[in-house]
């Protein structure tokens, strides 16, 4: 047997995945999908507070509805929101006009 037909061979032995490795991924998405859930309805309780506590946090109440809109129901936007609350603190320390 030449290098080249043993070369061969070894490409097409491909490694599966064993049951607890399938188990972790699963297990992995399973709780991504999860915070993702969880996390969509804590930002949907922004849209219930007012103005002036959401101010409070660094938020407008179009910006809440705009990120909200934007994302889908399977989506997390406590990354936007939050990012959005940092620039309103940034502004704010700047002197700049907060919206």
């Amino acid at each position: 047997m030449s290098t080249t037909e043993r070369m061969i061979e070894l490409d097409i032995a491909s490694s599966r995945q064993t049951l607890v490795q399938r188990l972790v991924a699963v297990l992995a998405t399973m709780r991504s999908v999860w915070r993702a859930m969880r996390n969509r309805r804590a930002a949907n309780c922004l849209a219930e507070l007012d103005d002036f506590q959401l101010r409070d946090i660094g938020l407008s109440r179009s910006e809440v509805n705009r990120i909200l809109g934007m994302s889908g129901i399977a989506d997390d936007p406590s990354q936007q929101l939050s990012r959005a609350a940092r620039n309103h603190a940034r502004r704010a320390l700047q002197g700049l006009p907060v919206d």
